[in-house]
């Protein structure tokens, strides 16, 4: 029998950080940035990259919003939901811990 994993809700409060088994890794042939997980590929875009890489388990996900509406001069209001969205459904995949 298979437990159930409980899904878990990012919210403004959480620390994201990738899990042990994910790592991001630049391709020399590619000349871009991938992200590995066991045998998976994804290579996100910049922002995503962005959003990726403030992932430290120390940072809280407003802090991440904040900063990322500081340096692409956006209101915190607009990019919000669509961070969240994206850390939710990394963290869905389990490619990211809230």
């Amino acid at each position: 029998m298979t437990a159930m994993r409980q899904r878990v809700i990012v919210t403004r409060q959480a620390r994201p950080s990738l899990p042990k088994h994910v790592r991001i890794h630049f391709d020399p042939v590619r000349q871009a940035y991938a992200v590995l997980s066991p045998e998976r590929v994804f290579w996100p875009n910049e922002i995503s990259l962005d959003i990726l890489r403030r992932c430290d388990g120390h940072s809280e996900v407003g802090r991440i919003i904040a900063d990322l509406a500081v340096e692409y001069g956006a209101a915190e209001e607009e990019i919000a939901p669509d961070v969240l969205e994206f850390l939710q459904e990394w963290s869905d995949r389990l490619l990211v811990k809230p």
